[in-house]
């Protein structure tokens, strides 16, 4: 029991630091935080309060108000980190690949599966949606990628749907920050069964960087990309 507790009490100032670190990120990049988030908490608690004295309850709702400030401004919170750390990620190379980390089950993410000597880059993804191709990059060279990796995988999933992503704030493109919404809304067309065997059959085509001669351990500084690392099937 007495390490549960210390565990528990741990685990409890980790949180709050993590916090912390949150709210100062956010505010390099939104000023306004400490100020929106005070309104949120002060307003939602004041009309709450505000019901109280007319209805002859201020105790009780009140309370109800502090509890819902705290979860408002909480929400608020959450939402501009989130807007904040996207900010920060845009037009950095593997933006796309820390988001499809957390795209959330029923999705299978590989990284890297195609790139360049210039850093653009393919990321698959593989649902009930079927394969979504998602590239980041300058969006001339990746159109190339993109379409060497279509017929690279079209040798052994032609009956699948292939999507294709281009993540960047021009037209046609989309956004960081939408990326994970907009593969959400694609239509669901495979069954569990079919998701797996896909997965199976991409898994033979190997990716990027298990293909690559990598030795083990950290990466030797300085160690550039092998020839013939470049656009697959081109």
């Amino acid at each position: 029991m007495a390490r549960k507790e210390t565990a528990a009490d741990a685990a409890n100032p980790g949180r709050l630091k993590q916090i912390a670190l949150t709210y100062k990120m956010t505010r390099r990049a939104d000023k306004k935080i400490g100020l929106v988030l005070a309104a949120v908490g002060i307003v939602t608690f004041g009309v709450f309060l505000a019901i109280g004295f007319l209805i002859g309850h201020p105790i009780y709702l009140g309370i109800l108000g502090l509890l819902l400030a705290l979860l408002a401004t909480a929400i608020v919170f959450g939402r501009r980190a989130e807007r904040a750390a996207f900010g920060q990620m845009e037009g950095q190379p593997g933006a796309a690949a820390a988001v499809l980390d957390n795209i959330g089950r029923g999705w299978t993410t590989t990284p890297a599966v195609a790139m360049n000597r210039n850093q653009d880059v393919v990321h698959r993804a593989v649902g009930k949606a079927g394969i979504v191709l998602i590239a980041e990059g300058n969006p001339n060279r990746v159109k190339s990628l993109l379409a060497a990796e279509k017929k690279r995988m079209n040798r052994i999933v032609a009956d699948v749907p292939v999507h294709d992503l281009i993540v960047g704030t021009g037209e046609g493109q989309v956004e960081l920050k939408k990326l994970r919404t907009t593969m959400l809304k694609l239509p669901r067309v495979l069954t569990g069964p079919q998701v797996t065997a896909t997965n199976d059959r991409l898994r033979a085509l190997g990716d990027l960087m298990s293909n690559m001669p990598l030795p083990k351990g950290p990466m030797p500084k300085g160690m550039k990309l092998p020839k013939g690392s470049g656009p697959r099937g081109r």
